[in-house]
């Protein structure tokens, strides 16, 4: 449920609907970044404006979805840590809100992620690494000048891929600790 505009000018409520909206618009077309449906970006912007956390049939009513939709969206923003299951004293249905921090939104998100891809690479890598030593050692004593350069060229390529990907890791370690803020702060400084 969105802050209820009662009280306000018909000329206030309008263009207050039409910037939450404009807001809500935006956020579920860019949430393809974060793999999720136009209209599961449209659920979290709604999520966002309320003024409270809300039921999949509250969230079904108000942007007319089933239920079923609802919970599967709302399942894939949990997924996400976009939203959170909160407890309300005498409600037996569970209810959800929005995280606004983006800041934290964003960290875990690609925090998960990257450190995905850097797990699967850096095995791949390491494991074709081993391969190509194995190689050369077997290959030690021949005189296969042109093996010998294939060789030494994939192996300086993979050992810089690692390096990179041990730089990513320590990006990643410093999204997680918030120590990304002490060079790119959260709030610019004027």
């Amino acid at each position: 449920m969105m802050l209820p505009l009662d009280g306000l000018s018909e000329a206030h409520q309008e263009a207050i609907r039409k910037a939450r909206k404009r807001v809500i618009e935006a956020i579920g077309k860019n949430m393809d970044l974060y793999g999720v449906t136009l209209s599961v970006g449209h659920l979290y912007g709604m999520l966002f404006f309320s003024d409270k956390p809300m039921t999949l049939d509250q969230m079904g009513k108000e942007m007319e979805m089933s239920k079923t939709s609802m919970s599967t969206g709302v399942r894939q923003l949990l997924d996400l840590k976009m939203v959170h299951r909160v407890w309300e004293k005498g409600s037996r249905k569970d209810l959800y809100e929005a995280e606004t921090d983006w800041h934290q939104t964003f960290t875990d998100y690609f925090a998960i992620k990257w450190r995905k891809a850097v797990e699967s690479n850096v095995h791949a890598l390491k494991r074709s690494a081993a391969e190509l030593r194995q190689i050369q050692e077997n290959a030690e004593g021949e005189s296969d000048e042109a093996l010998n350069r294939v060789l030494a060229h994939d192996l300086d390529k993979i050992e810089a891929a690692l390096r990179y990907y041990n730089w990513l890791e320590r990006l990643i370690d410093a999204l997680e600790m918030g120590e990304i803020y002490k060079l790119v702060p959260k709030d610019e400084q004027e």
